[in-house]
């Protein structure tokens, strides 16, 4: 629980505030009972009704300032719990947002929205109700325990004997059911990815009629995740009937031992009724106890998957030294046994002879067969780069790679001759502008989806826009700009929605513009009209296709030809049609030439 105890730091103040409030409202309830012996025992024998009235004043104030001191203490740990967990998310998200591809395809989407839901929700529950029932129900036990002890220790004897038998039940209960509940959080990530999955896919699964094959899948995971939860929370119930037995059993004790006292005359009547009462504000605060464990299991739990991403190592860091390993061909981070620099820092920028430059890079995503083998192109400023091939090729991981949301197994990529693992994340990403398959159209107005928070003005705005083929439909919309997009451009057609995406694209006038498939919903006249208006205005701007009509890349400085993760083809339209038989096949089927 140490994630948590770092979260409460900054609030320790309140806390301390909170529990010395807590601390005297739970006296002021301790101090009830002793008061009402008292009255029994000693008051009422001296027929004195001005005592009993006094001391009923006193009971009423105490009960009055139990009742305040506990509302104000249980609002400051409400807002403790709040800020102590609002921190947490946040930091949570922005752990998430950094982290790799390749460390988000290890905790899956659907684990990670677990994490950032229902597990900061189960710390958050523990950490208000350890400020309130955690202070209150030990103050209770001792107190409760030790004011018995004033009234009748042999009587108390009795309690103190069930509490060590109570403590070993909770212990191995609560040993029992953390991983149990870690269990049970693993299931509900599966749950929530297939509730996503569905969602996502929803218009597929009605026009397959495979409605009722996908809510059998979901009630096959949901059953399972129902089989979980209630394995723990059987579990974790046995504490609570096992308590009550013991207890209650002791209750049993008392009544029969203390009725004996009473009847020889070693204890008063008023200290039986006390003494009942403690025993059950002790009853109770053992019970909140064991509610307290079931909690702190949970959020246990909880607390490690979180952990587990807030101490994810940044898997993609900038590194000052990089040199290629002459017998493996990857590259490393350190000068030991340096054979090789992998960049070129004395290049001034007009001395830079390549834009983007691919030196016999290898990938694999699962590290058993490379996704792409052997890759090598040079590209300079201002050309355009067309990448055709068939369907799983690597065209896209070329992207991937390009854009370092993965490093590569081995070889080079350089951006103005500078290893792209020695620039900053800040300023290696402002060089790009891209758009990627199934890419992303956030609930907002047209106009913030393509300015995305990056402060542009309302003429890059509409430029971009026009560049993009779509303002005269956004001039078209009501509101303009101003017009609302549904969750991922529900509203929108395929057309408008890649348009968009590509005026988002275009607008910050990047060095590098990425168009991964992003024309395939483009009729082929608005595709030429796009391409020729980037190569118009974007002169400067080296950028690169990612295709399957040869159409979209046939006017492109050079095109690569990609074939199950290798180069299989690279030159001009021309060139290639004369020597890659790959190519030409796919030309002259869409072509019909």
């Amino acid at each position: 629980m140490k994630i948590i105890i770092n979260y409460l730091k900054p609030h320790f103040n309140r806390m301390i505030v909170g529990f010395v409030i807590k601390f005297g409202g739970t006296l002021m309830d301790l101090l009830l009972p002793w008061i009402l012996a008292y009255i029994i025992d000693e008051v009422v024998p001296q027929n004195n009704i001005n005592k009993v009235l006094l001391w009923g004043v006193a009971m009423f104030f105490c009960a009055l300032f139990a009742v305040l001191g506990n509302i104000i203490a249980n609002r400051m740990a409400a807002g403790v719990a709040k800020d102590a967990t609002r921190v947490l998310r946040n930091d949570l998200f922005e752990k998430i947002t950094s982290l790799s591809f390749n460390q988000m395809d290890s905790f899956t989407e659907a684990s990670l929205i677990s994490r950032m839901t229902s597990d900061t929700y189960n710390i958050h529950n523990v950490i208000g109700r350890m400020q309130r029932l955690g202070v209150r129900a030990p103050i209770l036990l001792i107190g409760g325990i030790a004011l018995t002890m004033t009234l009748d220790p042999i009587l108390s004897l009795i309690l103190v004997a069930s509490l060590p038998l109570l403590g070993v039940v909770v212990f191995f209960v609560s040993k029992k059911g953390i991983p149990l509940y870690i269990e049970q959080q693993s299931m509900a990530d599966l749950l929530v990815r297939k509730v996503r999955e569905s969602i996502t896919g929803i218009r597929v699964i009605k026009a397959l009629s495979k409605t009722n094959y996908e809510e059998k899948q979901f009630e096959k995971i949901n059953a399972n995740v129902v089989s979980k939860e209630k394995k723990a929370a059987i579990v974790m119930a046995i504490t609570n009937p096992v308590m009550n037995f013991l207890l209650n059993m002791g209750w049993v004790l008392i009544i029969i031992v203390g009725a004996s006292r009473v009847n020889v005359g070693l204890t008063k009547p008023g200290t039986i009724i006390a003494f009942l009462t403690y025993f059950t504000i002790i009853l109770n605060a053992m019970l909140s106890i064991t509610n307290l464990f079931v909690l702190f299991s949970k959020a246990t739990a909880s607390a490690n998957r979180i952990e587990q991403v807030l101490n994810t190592c940044e898997d993609l860091k900038q590194v000052t030294n990089v040199y290629v390993d002459s017998d493996t061909g990857s590259y490393k981070d350190s000068d030991a046994n340096r054979n090789e620099y992998a960049d070129a820092n004395s290049y001034k920028d007009s001395q830079v002879p390549y834009r983007i430059e691919f030196d016999h890079v290898s990938f694999s995503y699962n590290k058993n067969y490379y996704s792409i083998e052997d890759v090598s192109f040079t590209l300079k400023k201002g050309q355009t780069l067309g990448i055709i091939g068939a369907t799983g090729s690597g065209k896209t991981t070329i992207i991937n790679l390009l854009m370092r949301f993965y490093d590569v197994d081995s070889g080079v990529i350089k951006i103005d001759g500078k290893d792209i693992r020695k620039y900053s994340h800040d300023e290696f990403y402002q060089k790009f502008g891209a758009v990627f398959q199934n890419d992303t159209l956030f609930e907002d107005t047209i106009y913030e989806n393509i300015n995305l928070g990056r402060e542009l003005s309302d003429k890059q705005v509409e430029k971009a826009a026009e560049y993009a083929q779509i303002l005269d439909h956004i001039k078209l919309m009501k509101n303009g700009f101003g017009a609302d997009v549904s969750i991922k451009g529900a509203n929108l057609s395929g057309g408008q929605k890649q348009r968009i995406l590509i005026a988002r694209a275009l607008a910050k006038s990047p060095q590098i513009l990425i168009l991964d498939d992003s024309s395939s919903a483009l009729d082929y006249k608005t595709d030429a009209t796009l391409r020729n208006d980037i190569k118009k205005n974007f002169v400067d701007t080296t950028t690169i296709i990612v295709a399957q009509r040869v159409s979209s890349v046939m006017n492109s400085d050079i095109i690569i030809v990609v074939d199950e993760g290798k180069l299989v083809g690279k030159g001009t339209h021309e060139e290639l049609l004369l020597t890659c038989q790959e190519y030409r096949e796919i030309s002259n089927l869409q072509l019909g030439k």
